[in-house]
Parts: C-alpha cells; sequence; structure tokens
C-alpha cells in the first residue's frame, strides 16, 4: 500500500497509533553530518523498483551520480544505464560495505511486502539492521529511510510492528538519519494498490470492498514523495516527517472514483471481511499473485494510511486520475512476478 519498495523480493503496497519510535513529525535529536564531504554520489536501494525509481531519477536529473543495491541488478529498467548497480548480499559484508564506500546519502527502500517463499519480515528487519551498520562503517554520512504511516511495535500487524523495529535500527545504528513515512503511494507504473483495483474493476462484474468501506486512506503521489526524501537529505537533524497527499476519502469512494474515472460497470459491495479475504485469496490463485491480505485489510480498516500531520503532498490524487484514466488498470501488476520469479 505504501509505501516503501520492497527491493528486496517485493515492493511495498503500502497501517493511529502509537508507536516505540519518535513519531513526532519534524522531531530533531539534534544530530548533525558533516556537510563539507559530499561524494557527489548517493546510494538508492531498489532503484529499479516504485519508490526507488522515483528518488533515482531525481537525484541523476539533479546532477548527482547514482548506485543501486537489488536482487536484479541485470533486470532491464530505464535507468539501467544510468545506475550503477551491486546486488544485494547480506551475508557478505564486506562486499556490502564496498558498495556504500564514497556515498554521500543512502536512500532506503528495501522492504517486503508479504512474507512468502521463505522471506519474512523479521529477515528484513535482520537485513535492514545489517545494512544500516554497514553504512556507518563505511562512512555514508546520512540515511534517508522510507518507512510507513503509523508504525509501532505494538502493532499487532507484522508488517506495521516489524517497520517500527526497522526504524529503531536505524536510531540505534547512530547514522544521521530522516524517517519518512508515506501513507498509500500512487503515480507509478511499478505501483500495485490503485492499479490493480483499476483492473478487477474493469474485468470483474462485482467488486468487493471489505466491510462498510467507511475506513479512511490519504493517496499521495509518488513524485512527492521522492521530493520529500531528497529534501530530506538536506538537512542535518535527526527526524521523522509524515508523507501524506492533500486529499482524504473514504475506501469506498476511493474505488468509485477510480470505477467512474475508467469507465467500468462493475457493482461495488460491500462484503463481510471473511468472505472478503476468502474471495482475495481465489483470486490471487487464478492470477498466481497475492492480491490483498488480511493484515493489508486489516491495516486499512484501521485507518492507518491516514495522517494527522499537515500534508507535505501537492499532488491531488482525483486530478491525477482523470490524467491516468484511459491506461490505468490496464495490465495487472502482479507483485509474485515481478520480485520472487
Amino acid at each position: 500500500m505504501s509505501t516503501a519498495d520492497q527491493s528486496s523480493h517485493g515492493t511495498d503496497t503500502g497501517t493511529g497509533t502509537d508507536t516505540d519510535t519518535d513519531t513526532d513529525t519534524g522531531t530533531d535529536t539534534g544530530t548533525d553530518t558533516d556537510t563539507d564531504t559530499d561524494t557527489g554520489t548517493d546510494l538508492v536501494t531498489g532503484a529499479f523498483s516504485h519508490i526507488g525509481s522515483h528518488i533515482a531519477r531525481r537525484l541523476l536529473d539533479g546532477g548527482r551520480k547514482v548506485r543501486t543495491l537489488t536482487y536484479h541488478p541485470d533486470r532491464e529498467h530505464p535507468l539501467r544505464a544510468r545506475v550503477e548497480a551491486f546486488k544485494y548480499d547480506f551475508d557478505d559484508i564486506a562486499e556490502l560495505e564496498r558498495s556504500l564506500a564514497g556515498i554521500t546519502t543512502l536512500y532506503n527502500t528495501y522492504w517486503v511486502r508479504i512474507e512468502h517463499d521463505g522471506t519474512t519480515f523479521d529477515e528484513a528487519v535482520r537485513h535492514s539492521r545489517v545494512l544500516f551498520d554497514a553504512a556507518v562503517r563505511a562512512g555514508v554520512k546520512r540515511i534517508v529511510h522510507v518507512s510507513v504511516s503509523n508504525p509501532s511495535e505494538m502493532s499487532p500487524l507484522p508488517y506495521y510492528s516489524g517497520k517500527a523495529r526497522v526504524e529503531r535500527a536505524l536510531a540505534e545504528s547512530g547514522a544521521s538519519h530522516a524517517i519518512v513515512r508515506p501513507t498509500l503511494v500512487f503515480g507509478s507504473d511499478r505501483e500495485v494498490l490503485v492499479n490493480n483495483i483499476a483492473y478487477l474493476l474493469r474485468k470483474l462484474p462485482v467488486f468487493g470492498v471489505p466491510g462498510d468501506g467507511n475506513y479512511r486512506v490519504q493517496p499521495v503521489h509518488v513524485d512527492d514523495v521522492a521530493e520529500i526524501c531528497v529534501d530530506q537529505a538536506a538537512t542535518v537533524q535527526n527526524v521523522t516527517v509524515d508523507a501524506a497527499g492533500p486529499e482524504t476519502y473514504t475506501f469506498i469512494k476511493l474505488v468509485r472514483l477510480i470505477r467512474d474515472a475508467i469507465g467500468a460497470r462493475a457493482v461495488i459491495a460491500r462484503v463481510p471481511v471473511p468472505l472478503m479475504s476468502f474471495s482475495a485469496r481465489l483470486l490471487g490463485v487464478l492470477l498466481r499473485d497475492v492480491v490483498l491480505t488480511r493484515e493489508e485489510t486489516d491495516g486499512l480498516m484501521h485507518e492507518l494510511l491516514v495522517t494527522q500531520s499537515t500534508p507535505l503532498g501537492r499532488t491531488s490524487f482525483s486530478a491525477w486520475l482523470d490524467e491516468s484514466a484511459q491506461t490505468l488498470g490496464g495490465e495487472y501488476a502482479n507483485e509474485l512476478a515481478r520480485h520472487f520469479r
């Protein structure tokens, strides 16, 4: 739903809650970084994925050199010729440090959306800690970490508790850092949730919305998230900022807006959560993918993709939808095919 790219084996789909990390937007914990040693080179994990590619493109267009860490260094991508790619290997610490040598800012989008084929949230937390510690030893000056809105170590949802544990690992690394917490990220050809809602609205006679559909979401454009991340590299304080858009919708209204914009005729029906979970699993079998997990449904219904902060994103979802309606949902975005096959 949001949030951060799954630059390991998957891309974040991108859930109000307490957190055991620093939750105040713009919180300053007073750590400075040496701004006189800018190498002109940054590293973006997952630069060929969703949020990461937009951060990388913004940096390249601003005259920066960019490296990436990815599980697929040879995969075709429009940025492939402009980005120096290294393969993730969290067991080879020396090689990891070499990939980070000479880097001014590490933009970290590494995470996993789902546990699948041996990949777990616990493993993603461990890998994140290894990455942060390697960055500190390699002399990286600042880390900008893409998290998710409303993470909490007390959350019963492992996605959100895991995200909070990663934030704590970053704080404990001693690195100068900024944590950026996106809500529901839209606006990229790599985006999953909004695209696949549109795809299913085009294909199905009935589209199910879990529960009453009156829980809120606050979509933010991927370019706004990238701009917020790059802006945070220029500061010297340890901060946590929310990345949310200017419009808030109930989920059922969001789905109706998408349906009307693309000209679909699907009936939108409120569905009990157990039936929705069963239907999502059945669709997953047909599409050979994980369409929507029960945890993602719970995150939506608990309004974890909404913030109380002043929105930093400026792009209107409704305006973007009008511009993108012709192509939105033309193809299904398959998470498992992209990241596990």
